[in-house]
């Protein structure tokens, strides 16, 4: 972000519970912050996570904007939890009508009890499986780009946000499809078009079950090999050659083993048939 979106993310928590219910515009109006900086930091904090708005039209015709600010990162999914009036514990400052409404802290929760639980982690069991990490191995050089395709969701549709966990959660299924030879693109466009016209609940679950619906097929030994065959790097160009002909000295590329340029060849064909020609064997 910004030095202004950070300025107006500071300012907003630090305001009383009587100050929260304003539409964002006004807060950044009294730091100075208007016309394209305003928007442009605005569209910072939407992206990084930091502020929800969403616009509808009432039944007498009326525009409504309800706006909500929180000092965690949330998705599309828990700020609308929150907007529909079902935060958890802590309080986080919110901005927008209707007032009065919190964020809850549940995330902190359950993060602080996933490390104090006494469960073993379920990593050794999967590396003492020598498939599982056969596999890991074969997806490892597909992770990178399979965890930048994931968070580049959020940029095509905003329904489709995903946290760093997340993403690290699924990079493996999305690799896999690069296993099957599917392209980035393909991967993004699988993933992002043809959304429920009812919206996306739960974007996590939503991405996971389209890996696994959408997944290619795996492409045949034929295909592998005219795959493996355009993905090697073109045979480096023949050496230039002096050839051996008569006149003055001149290189030429060969395509074999020859010792004379095209010309040279041609003109001692030539020659050889116009020395049969006169000799009667033609």
């Amino acid at each position: 972000m910004n030095s202004d979106a950070k300025i107006l993310l500071l300012y907003v928590q630090g305001l009383p519970e009587s100050e929260t219910a304003k539409p964002l515009g006004e807060h950044a109006a009294r730091l100075g912050i208007t016309g394209r900086a305003f928007q442009k930091a605005k569209r910072l904090l939407v992206e990084s996570g930091y502020f929800h708005d969403w616009r509808w039209q009432t039944e007498r015709g009326r525009w409504v904007t309800e706006q909500v600010f929180a000092n965690v990162v949330l998705s599309a999914e828990e700020a609308v939890r929150v907007r529909d009036g079902e935060p958890p514990s802590v309080q986080y400052p919110t901005v927008g009508a209707p007032s009065g409404r919190s964020v809850g802290g549940s995330l902190r929760k359950k993060k602080t009890e996933e490390k104090k639980s006494s469960h073993p982690p379920t990593e050794p069991a999967v590396a003492d499986d020598p498939e599982a990490a056969l596999r890991r191995k074969i997806l490892e050089p597909h992770l990178a780009e399979a965890e930048r395709v994931l968070l580049s969701l959020r940029r095509v549709d905003r329904r489709l946000w995903l946290g760093a966990a997340e993403v690290r959660e699924l990079a493996g299924a999305a690799a896999e499809w690069f296993l099957r030879g599917a392209r980035a693109g393909e991967l993004r466009d699988a993933l992002t078009t043809g959304l429920p016209p009812e919206g996306v609940r739960y974007a996590p679950g939503f991405v996971r079950r389209r890996l696994a619906d959408r997944l290619p097929e795996a492409p045949s030994f034929a295909e592998q090999q005219r795959r493996s065959r355009m993905d090697e790097p073109p045979s480096p160009p023949a050496r230039f050659a002096t050839c051996q002909g008569p006149g003055s000295e001149h290189v030429f590329r060969p395509a074999a083993d020859e010792t004379h340029c095209g010309p040279c060849r041609q003109t001692r064909a030539e020659a050889a048939f116009s020395a049969r020609r006169a000799a009667g064997a033609v």
